[in-house]
């Protein structure tokens, strides 16, 4: 049974906390949510939903200490910057280690931190500074639960960015070949694994899972959003010199990707977890096809 006592989610009114915490709130947990802006909209529609909210920052480490006391469980998605020479893996890892540290000082029970899905080497799609706070969570000696989410459904709703998204015209590139099964996860299974780790955190110390709900080729996946969306979609597999052109990162993932395989989520054990593992056509009749519909038009 679990204790009463709230847990801190972390990275609350981004993608990944803002969803834990609605679903933990659904499943009757009690929530503080860690925000820098508590008038913000996203902060106030999670008082509305019944958070408490508590104001922090993960470059002041006081704070953390403050937001951690009285907790009993942190959800833990500390912010990382992305730049022209890849993730800020030192700033990403210094502010994951506070937040441990803090925790341990509050005498908090566990830890459940989503960082990204295995690939290849640490130095590899962005991995370095999640592994540097994996191994910290490993050594503090409370209980935890590692996820490692892969690309999220949510992605084709990303506007702006040189890969991924849907541009206007229909177009959907990314540096993943067209003909092999890409992995990917709904938001909201994420935030159903914490939940799972939540509630029972004996039966879930020392878990690190790789997640993903879906394995399906770019070319698969685009004609499955064009049915749904009634829209012509087509996926372009971007070349290794134009990933080169955005960025290094960018190009050693292009060749870590063909030279590993990419991801390697086990779906028929995690559906054994979570029978109710989302599918991309899930996805997209959930509300997933409407939303890039509107977010098109934003860009036509």
């Amino acid at each position: 049974m679990t204790s009463a006592l709230p847990v801190l989610i972390t990275g609350a009114t981004g993608k990944q906390g803002g969803v834990t915490a609605r679903k933990l709130l659904a499943d009757g947990h009690r929530v503080r949510a860690l925000v820098r802006d508590p008038h913000s909209p996203a902060a106030r529609d999670l008082a509305e939903a019944g958070a408490e909210l508590v104001v922090g920052d993960f470059d002041d480490p006081a704070s953390l200490r403050v937001a951690a006391k009285g907790t009993r469980a942190v959800f833990l998605i500390p912010p990382a910057d992305y730049g022209p020479s890849g993730w800020t893996a030192g700033d990403e890892a210094r502010r994951g280690i506070a937040m441990i540290e803090a925790a341990r000082a509050a005498d908090v029970d566990q830890l459940v931190f989503s960082g990204i899905a295995t690939m290849g080497p640490a130095e590899s799609w962005g991995q370095e500074g999640k592994r540097r706070i994996e191994a910290a969570i490993r050594a503090v000696g409370l209980r935890y639960t590692l996820l490692r989410p892969v690309r999220f459904m949510e992605n084709y709703l990303m506007n702006g960015s040189p890969v991924d998204g849907i541009r206007a015209g229909g177009e959907h590139r990314h540096l993943f070949p067209a003909d092999r099964p890409l992995q990917m996860i709904a938001l909201d299974d994420i935030a159903a694994f914490a939940a799972l780790a939540f509630a029972d955190p004996d039966g879930w110390h020392g878990r690190e899972l790789e997640l993903a709900g879906e394995a399906i080729t770019p070319i698969e996946a685009a004609a499955a959003i064009s049915v749904a969306t009634g829209r012509p979609i087509h996926y372009r597999e971007v070349t290794e010199a134009e990933a080169a052109a955005i960025g290094p990162q960018l190009a050693n993932t292009w060749r870590l990707i063909r030279e590993t395989g990419g991801w390697h989520a086990d779906l028929t054990a995690l559906r054994t977890l979570h029978p109710g593992l989302t599918s991309l056509p899930d996805w997209l009749a959930r509300g997933g096809a409407d939303r890039i519909a509107a977010q098109m038009d934003l860009t036509a």
